[in-house]
């Protein structure tokens, strides 16, 4: 039928309407709130790139987890800003027990047990060189050896209480290998979560500030994380991952790449997880500071984008604003 039979305002003309005959629903469920790990006590240090969003001591962790459970959020992800004494060339503080990610893991299942706790695979925070992996003396990232030191990193942190491994590091073969150490060890019920589409971005600046990487980055992740350029090559990272028993997959950033999220959305029936990165909050922050953008409708309108894109889920510095403005 057409007009004046067919008014497709009619349905949006009350609130009660809008709420019946909305396609997509988001709820603080939906919401994995990332945080950031520092050393000491009773600190919580500003990140200057990411307004609002603070660096926290481990003793200060239980204060969050209490917040995300009030708030109805069911996971946290945890990124540790490594002490430069403790980096090296080969990441090794990433397989220490008693490390702060690991210090951080426990905190958070002593504080909250029932609160999920995803932790971030790769070298980057324990390395000099800032990369995901081990350097060659040509620069190289060494893929099969880097693997080694991730199946060992992933271990420690299962051992410490992880509930689901988060390998971001971009490496060929990590899902499968990082999945066999697990079932090894008898972790069958802990999680992985593929960074299975990172691309080489300009949007991680703060985040690298955040965990005190930028600073020893040398050269670029471009040999190893994809081309922004690339489709297809996103669905055959999915794919793989996938059949290396990956129980969920990523595609990060978010914004920019909410084409790839549909894409890998339309081609596999798997759990998908955005990262709505530190570049984007900033920009968000940033429009929302010179007064160009209404904060809360902005969050809102950003994070819906991603469950119609297809999304299960998104890791967002704005989780906590988010779930109060949802449970409205």
């Amino acid at each position: 039928m057409t007009y004046p039979a067919t008014r497709l305002r009619r349905t949006r003309s009350a609130p009660w309407s809008r709420a019946l005959h909305s396609e997509t629903v988001l709820t603080p469920s939906n919401l994995i709130w990332p945080l950031f790990v520092t050393q000491g006590t009773g600190i919580v240090e500003p990140i200057t790139t990411m307004p609002g969003v603070n660096r926290l001591s481990v003793d200060r962790l239980a204060e969050a987890a209490r917040e995300a459970v009030d708030l109805g959020i069911p996971c946290v992800a945890l990124f540790p800003n490594t002490q430069p004494e403790r980096r090296s060339d080969d990441g090794a503080e990433a397989l220490n027990p008693d490390n702060l990610m690991c210090q951080a893991i426990r905190a958070l299942k002593d504080a909250q047990p029932g609160l999920g706790v995803l932790t971030d695979v790769a070298l980057d925070p324990y390395t000099t060189h800032g990369h995901d992996g081990l350097l060659a003396e040509d620069g190289r990232i060494l893929n099969d050896a880097t693997i080694e030191m991730l199946i060992g990193q992933s271990l420690n942190q299962a051992r410490a209480g992880a509930d689901i491994i988060a390998p971001s590091d971009m490496m060929d073969g990590r899902v499968g290998a990082i999945r066999e150490g697990l079932e090894s060890e008898g972790f069958d019920l802990v999680q992985i979560m593929a960074y299975s589409a990172k691309y080489a971005s300009a949007f991680y600046g703060p985040f690298r500030d955040a965990v005190g990487s930028s600073g020893h980055l040398k050269g670029d992740k471009k040999t190893y994380q994809m081309d922004p350029a690339n489709t297809r090559e996103a669905l055959r990272e999915v794919e793989l991952d996938i059949l290396e028993g990956a129980d969920s997959v990523m595609v990060k950033p978010g914004l920019p790449y909410l084409d790839i999220i549909r894409a890998v959305r339309d081609a596999f029936d798997v759990p998908i997880f955005a990262y709505q990165v530190s570049g984007e909050y900033a920009m968000l922050e940033a429009a929302i500071a010179a007064g160009v953008l209404d904060r809360d409708r902005a969050v809102i309108e950003t994070l819906m984008a991603f469950k119609r894109a297809g999304c299960s889920g998104v890791l967002t510095y704005h989780a906590p604003l988010a779930a109060r403005l949802l449970a409205r």
